[in-house]
């Protein structure tokens, strides 16, 4: 009800449907409308005109009452049912049964009532022709190195001078054909051949290429006139489903409704009204009416099921109520059962809409591809075949091609784009194509071509440009609502975007509770401790320093905070970019409605800072005061925040953003006045104080704290011992701003001296504060609108210099080993295979159980299941998702620490032992190498680690070349792996993948877990038949694979299937086509599966567990009764007898150690491919540089030439204060480096064994400390030198030794220790900064010691590393610096009369030092409180003697973070004990576990009574379809 209140707001906006002017048939005549408006695809038994006639009500209140009716759900979810399975051809036969008159109604009230309430529609087609796009051709470059960087810096230069020679290349060519409205054309391609270019061409997606050529029309109309005018009918859903994560389904509908609700509506309902039937009825018809109060969620937030949130996705797009649509590989991370069910909701759409749509699948069964009406096949960009779907397979077969029995027609037309994967008819191999271009030509030359030209200008003449136009600017005119500009591509005004914006904006931060508090809690520590820290500061002088400090410190804590914004922005870029693509609403709205919405939090935050940190320190007891304070930071804080959201705005990575954010935020903190005061800044670089939002308010905060105190002296000079009498008149107090003769000290005259701030500025700054943040705001707007920050670019593969492949190579892989190849290479020529297959062992397991506790109680996942792998075979492990396939693979493979395994596992009847991990190998499912290998470092670095340890490396090398060969990988052998799209492709990392576990040669079993998961139909094909010539070879493999084609199923010898409960239905061979395995289950369920049907599909729909499926019987039951379970468990008793009799082989005892090689081997390893990894991130390695470098240079001259004053001395303390902060970027830089590293060990590499955790965790401290060594030298000269401190060896020898050599060592080990023990990156981000602040504000700068209340000053001040770094570092630049006062510094007061100022001061000056400038006058004397620079620094507890002493504590803490980052990586990480969990801090305000929607069985699989839905019409006669 609530949304319902907010847009109540924008009825008046509308003026009421019902007042739009009546509809003008002389702009569109009344059979252009009845052409384009009412031509359905079913057709209607009666007329609205009879619906209405019923009882007279709208037709409006029908729907929302169907709607609201248990039954009438039922018959709309059976009536989309239905409509999920029929084409286009099937639909116009199609007629709505007499009996279900409201689901007539339903149809009437998508098409024939719009029509007849002069609502046109927007249907539309598209045609092409000779469309060609071109784009940069970066099929092949050399990777990512250092020494790459250095070549293309060298090179920079030349390319102002030289000509822009960048390659460009046809991405796709000469593509033709038609999608008229109410079809789906399935768009079928390998990886790379141009699907994605092919539907971001006709999406208007075309930003990212060089060119587009060629014709497109959309009813006529040509692609420049529909992008520019009617942008919002075309829409383009990426492959990835992007959305707020932690909004619920219904309100990320609901958004999408209203940014979209039309103008001029059926019946002249409300706004509301159509917003609640719309998403009634589309969540009705896709099923998700359950998950309106569900989260959407992601990969890492918790939300509904993978086919839900692709459902979601779908109904957003129909929000849109556009006329074409394409998907992008739409099926990506969907199992068989939710892919087939995703494209039916697809087709249901487009039947009930009569909208077109463009669909890319890689992996399709024939079941998804009968959906389709058309198919378009490419092969590396080029057109090969469009047309009818249903003719598709006859014309490659009439080219000569050769389709095996029961290989489905998409694994068909892809085999036929796969020079290794198609076959020709016996007879056709000299005359059928071989390459792309032969088979265009072929296509060129056919009479499947001439139809198709034919149907493009048939199409052509009978959708005239002009009619188009008109029909698309009339419903453009009736969807935009009231105030909006008549060029926009919006549909509501601004004004409306903004509301529903805002309210997105509240939702979104009442999802997001976890980070609000987390947030929130951190102002309510920080502020706890900082009050408690300067608790009570003194009224006297001596708290006027710690006074500014605090006001710094809670001002440094506001604007640090705001650096989150930037990786909020980056997490946020996609979806925006997705929604902005749809026409939903402008950017700068986004950007607008973060002012207002995160304002609330932003407040509190403030407010608990303002509370805990205000009182404690006694600052002044004035309730305007407290509120100045409090709404100084408020502004500042909204300020900074948009400056952070500016640079993520401008920059296109994260890396960059965050670069340049820690640079900025350096540059406002030395030229906020605390560490640099104004008058001491050097005018060439002053400009950037009068530019800084927090010099402006630090100034208020201080001018409000010290106006009108009165602050009593703590020092007069002279005092103490022989100035018992002296009179006040001959006195001054040592502070800046002190009278002589006053015992009191102004604090408005304190900061006039000090830092030249005045009170009466004040308000004056807080304007100009909203000045800024007006500024920043209005230049984020403006430059989010305009600004393109998403970079893109086709697939790469990356070489090392000098392996770069020469040009014209059509496919980089290479044909894999057939089954004599793989046998020859793996056991050597001639050998006797059976032989070799007999002495192999065999692994078996019975009555295995494994339960885990849960919501506390436990759960049974696997239940009492046996089994055996024998050599030679491959066994297929299937069930449906949830049945437990992967549990029970990572349980053989002795991949669990969590829960109770019972039952046996033995190999040869003998109990498994130590050396089981050793002889096995394991491919997960997701493909993690390092990136910045190659493919034959990766394999060589694992044969290096995972073959015994006297093998010599030469035969290891040797092997992996093997290898290398037999997989199809020598063309791309030197590649380096990288990230997909810059980088090897899925099928080459899942090749990898193989590779590497086949290079630990596993004499035992390879496991593999869904190794066709994500891949086209041909790679999933060639990979599956290498694991066969494997077995053939005599490998044992156990593989898991989801419902797969009826092709690669055969290739399996065995089959263990589970159903939900990890529960066994069926074990035992699969026999020749099937016939073994179907034999069982046609006895058990009384269904024969026919000779074109899947047999895995089959079986899975006769358990319950397909797409189809629907099952009575408890298969399990009817299993364990058979007379097959009793077979399979007595030859499991039969190995179990007769194995134990073999000997045992004399290598076994060797392969029980955990690892294969020793420690310095492995750390050695381990040492080099880090240092290659450190080597080939250039991108990590330049921010480090660049960042220090800058900043480094920026405190530096900011610091040009200290001189020998007592400023000097202050400013070599402060400037320490900020070069300390450089250490801090450098540390966040390296978690995000480090962790990957991190994830593959524990991942992979810890589970196979391959090396020591502690390999890892010190070749990476190492290396880090190499390189950060590097980045501090250039830090040392950069801030050294030009701030001039002293060049004697002692002096800047100490220094380089403590800040180059030991400080990297100290803050590389301190941030390692954080990263290894934290659960993730934020995680530890978050843990860093709080003890990074903690230890800054312990170290004595902030406050001095001897002001800390007790327990801070006797623990957490001697506790804190930085504050044996600071006096380490400060001593050596004031030591033996004599101090000259300037004229500001002098106490200057009158001698008693007849005294000289010498003879006055002499005794002060002999008890406390300092000298007198003028000893001879007899007034005005000239007193400098300091002789030496090193007296100004004493007070801080920084003393030259100290410098050895600080020296060996620092080594004390660097041995300490090097044995704490191990002790903690061994509990948190290794044992992983439950308190691990204490530190994933986003898990300790995130309440109740909540639990993901189970994927349901498919929502479209036919259920009873659908058959009553409609029937299908008669044949039409010729004239009908000439007229249709």
């Amino acid at each position: 009800m609530a949304d319902h209140n907010k847009d109540s707001d924008l009825e008046s906006l509308d003026s009421g449907a019902e007042n739009i002017q009546p509809y003008d048939p002389n702009a569109v005549t009344n059979e252009k409308i009845g052409k384009h408006s009412t031509k359905s695809s079913f057709q209607s038994k009666r007329s609205t005109a009879d619906v209405e006639g019923q009882d007279g009500d709208m037709l409006s209140n029908h729907i929302s009452n169907i709607l609201s009716s248990p039954d009438g759900v039922q018959r709309i979810e059976s009536l989309a049912r239905v409509l999920s399975r029929k084409t286009k051809t099937e639909m116009q036969n199609f007629e709505v049964n007499a009996d279900n008159f409201d689901l007539e109604l339903l149809l009437n009230y998508l098409h024939d009532k719009s029509a007849e309430q002069g609502i046109v529609s927007n249907e539309a087609g598209v045609a092409f022709h000779n469309l060609t796009a071109t784009g940069i051709d970066a099929s092949a470059a050399y990777g990512p190195s250092c020494e790459e960087m250095l070549r293309d810096a060298f090179k920079w230069p030349a390319k102002w001078f030289k000509k822009d020679t960048t390659p460009i290349r046809k991405i796709i060519q000469n593509f033709t054909g038609v999608i008229e409205a109410g079809e789906m054309c399935l768009v079928i391609g390998r990886p790379g051949a141009g699907c994605s270019t092919l539907l971001k061409c006709l999406s208007g997606e075309t930003s990212e290429m060089k060119g587009v050529e060629g014709s497109i029309l959309y009813d006529g109309l040509s692609s420049e006139e529909m992008m520019k005018h009617f942008k919002g009918y075309v829409v383009y859903n990426p492959e990835l489903d992007f959305h707020f994560p932690l909004i619920t389904v219904k309100q990320t509908i609901d958004f999408a409704l209203k940014t979209k609700t039309p103008r001029k509506r059926i019946d002249g309902i409300s706004r509301s009204q159509y917003v609640d039937t719309m998403r009634d009825l589309w969540c009705t018809v896709f099923g998700l009416r359950h998950t309106y109060a569900t989260k959407v969620g992601n990969d890492f937030v918790r939300g509904v099921s993978g086919g839900e949130r692709k459902r979601v996705s779908l109904v957003e797009a129909l929000c849109c109520n556009g006329a074409i649509y394409s998907w992008d590989n739409a099926t990506r991370g969907l199992d068989a059962s939710t892919a087939l069910e995703f494209a039916q909701a697809i087709r249901t759409a487009t039947n009930m809409l009569n909208n077109s749509a463009l669909v890319a699948i890689y992996q399709a069964g024939e079941n998804i591809f009968e959906l389709f009406d058309k198919v378009i096949v490419l092969y590396l960009g080029r057109q090969v075949y469009f047309g009818r779907a249903k003719d598709a397979k006859a014309y490659f077969q009439k080219m000569g091609w050769f389709c095996p029995a029961r290989m489905t027609t998409p694994e068909f037309l892809t085999s036929i784009t796969d020079p290794n994967g198609r076959t020709p008819i016996e007879g056709m191999e000299d005359k059928v194509p071989n390459t792309a271009e032969e088979f265009e030509n072929y296509w060129l030359n056919s009479p499947e071509y001439r139809e198709c030209l034919a149907e493009y200008e048939r199409y052509s003449s009978l959708h005239p440009e002009d009619e188009t136009r008109q029909r698309l600017e009339l419903a453009t005119k009736q969807r935009k609502q009231v105030l909006q500009r008549k060029q926009s591509q919006f549909v509501v005004n601004y004004f409306s975007q903004l509301l529903y914006l805002i309210q997105r904006g509240f939702q979104r931060t009442a999802g997001d509770l976890t980070y609000t508090c987390i947030y929130l809690s951190s102002f309510l520590t920080k502020g706890l401790v900082v009050g408690s820290m300067f608790y009570k500061i003194p009224e006297t002088t001596d708290g006027a320093y710690s006074r500014g400090g605090i006001l710094f410190y809670c001002l440094l804590f506001c604007a640090l905070t705001s650096l989150a914004e930037i990786a909020h922005s980056f997490a946020n870029r996609p979806i925006l970019v997705k929604q902005k693509s749809y026409s939903m609403y402008h950017i700068s709205g986004e950007a607008l409605q973060e002012i207002i919405s995160e304002l609330p939090v932003k407040f509190i935050a403030v407010v608990v800072l303002a509370l805990t940190s205000y009182w404690m320190p006694h600052l002044k007891h004035e309730a305007g005061a407290f509120f100045s304070f409090f709404i100084f930071l408020l502004v500042v804080q909204q300020c900074m925040s948009f400056i952070f959201k500016l640079v993520a705005t401008v920059t296109k990575d994260g890396g960059t953003a965050h670069a340049l954010g820690g640079l900025w935020v350096l540059m406002l903190c030395v030229y906020t006045g605390f560490i640099l005061p104004l008058p001491k800044m050097h005018h060439w670089i002053k400009w950037i104080n009068w530019l800084n939002p927090m010099r402006y308010c630090y100034e208020s905060l201080v001018a409000t704290e010290f106006h009108g105190r009165m602050m009593e002296c703590a020092a007069l000079v002279p005092s103490g011992l022989g100035y018992e009498n002296v009179s006040l008149s001959n006195q001054i107090c040592n502070l800046y701003g002190a009278v002589a003769g006053e015992s009191q000290v102004s604090g408005d005259k304190y900061i006039t001296a000090k830092f030249h701030f005045h009170f009466s500025h004040t308000w004056r700054n807080f304007g100009i504060n909203i000045a800024w943040t007006a500024g920043f705001i209005m230049l984020n707007v403006i430059l989010s609108e305009f600004i393109k920050n998403v970079e893109g670019g086709g697939d790469m593969l990356l070489y090392k210099r000098g392996h770069l492949p020469e040009a014209g190579l059509e496919v980089a892989d290479a044909k894999v080993a057939t089954r004599d190849e793989m046998m020859e290479a793996l056991n050597g020529p001639g050998v006797d295979l059976e032989k070799v297959i007999a002495e192999k062992d065999v692994f078996s397991w019975q009555k295995l159980e494994y339960v885990i506790p849960y919501d506390g109680a436990t759960r049974m996942l696997l239940d009492n299941i046996q089994g055996y792998v024998k050599p030679g075979t491959m066994t297929a492990l299937m069930g449906e998702s949830g049945a437990g396939k992967t549990t029970l693979l990572n349980v053989l493979a002795q991949r669990v620490n969590f829960g109770v395994i019972t039952g046996d596992m033995f190999v040869n009847g003998r109990p498994i032992d130590s050396s089981f991990k050793r002889r096995t190998g394991y491919v997960q499912q997701q493909d993690l190498h390092l990136a910045e290998y190659s493919v034959r470092e990766s394999l060589r670095f694992a044969a290096d680690l995972r073959q015994p340890k006297n093998v010599p490396q030469s035969e290891k090398y040797e092997y992996v070349e093997k290898i290398i060969n037999l997989l199809g990988m020598q063309n791309y052998a030197e590649a380096i792996i990288g990230k997909i799209g810059r980088g090897l492709n899925v099928e080459q990392r899942k090749k990898l993948s193989i590779g590497v576990e086949l290079v630990a040669k596993p004499s035992l079993l390879l496991f593999l877990d869904e190794p066709t998961s994500g891949l086209d139909s041909q790679s999933a094909w060639s990979i599956v038949q290498f694991l066969r010539a494997l077995a053939d070879s005599g490998q044992a493999i156990l593989c898991t694979i989801h419902q797969p084609s009826a092709t690669l199923f055969e290739v399996f010898d065995r089959l263990l299937l589970l159903k939900k409960g990890g529960k066994t239905v069926y074990f035992g061979d699969i026999g020749p086509n099937s016939s073994t395995m179907l034999s069982y289950f046609e006895r058990q369920s009384g269904i024969k599966c026919n000779a074109s049907e899947n047999p895995a599909e089959y079986i899975l729909n006769c358990i319950g567990a397909g797409a189809t499926a629907s099952a009575d019987a408890d298969w399990h039951d009817l299993w364990i009764s058979s007379p097959e379970f009793a077979a399979v468990t007595a030859d499991i008793e039969l190995l179990h007898r007769e194995l134990p009799k073999r000997p045992i082989p004399e290598t076994a005892d060797t392969l029980k150690s955990k690892f294969a090689t020793t420690y310095d081997r492995q750390f050695w390893t381990v040492l080099k491919r880090t240092y290659i990894q450190f080597w080939r991130s250039p991108i990590y390695i330049r921010a480090k540089f660049l960042e220090c470098v800058f900043c480094a240079l920026f405190v530096g001259f900011s610091f040009v030439g200290v001189n020998h004053s007592v400023s000097g001395a202050s400013e070599a303390f402060s400037s320490i204060f900020m070069v300390l902060l450089i250490s801090l970027a450098m540390i966040n830089q390296l978690h995000v480096f480090a962790y990957d590293t991190r994830e593959l060990f524990e991942v992979r590499e810890a589970a196979s064994n391959t090396f020591h955790w502690s390999c890892l965790l010190l070749s990476h401290t190492l290396l880090e400390i190499y390189w950060s060594t590097i980045c501090e030298f250039l830090c040392y000269v950069c801030y050294y030198f030009p701030a001039q401190f002293s060049g004697t060896p002692h002096h800047a020898g100490y220094f380089f030794f403590v800040y180059v050599v030991i400080f990297p060592m100290y803050f590389c080990t301190y941030g390692l220790w954080v990263l290894y023990f934290s659960p993730d990156v934020p995680s530890a981000s978050m843990i860093n900064s709080n003890l990074f602040a903690s230890m800054l504000l312990f170290c004595g700068i902030l406050q001095p010691r001897k002001y800390m209340p007790g327990f801070w000053r006797r623990f957490m001040y001697n506790v804190s590393a930085f504050t044996y770094v600071v006096q380490a570092l400060v001593a050596p630049l004031v030591h033996n610096r004599t101090i000259k006062c300037t004229s500001d510094e002098y106490n200057i007061m009158d001698p008693p009369d007849g005294q000289t100022c010498g003879d006055f001061l002499a005794t002060y000056i002999d008890n406390n030092g300092g000298y007198i400038e003028n000893e001879d006058a007899t007034s005005s004397c000239e007193y400098c409180p300091y002789t030496y620079q090193t007296q100004v620094v004493e007070q801080y507890n920084v003393k030259w003697e100290y410098r050895w002493r600080n020296v060996g504590i620092l080594y004390a803490y660097i041995v300490f973070n090097v044995f704490a980052m191990l002790s903690c990586y061994y509990i948190m990480r290794v044992k992983v004990w439950s308190f691990k969990s204490l530190l994933n801090f986003k898990k300790w305000f995130s309440g109740g576990h909540k639990e993901r929607h189970e994927p349901e069985t498919n929502i479209f699989a036919p259920k009873a009574g659908d058959e009553n839905i409609g029937v299908q019409a008669e044949q039409m006669s010729e004239d009908e379809k000439k007229s249709s």
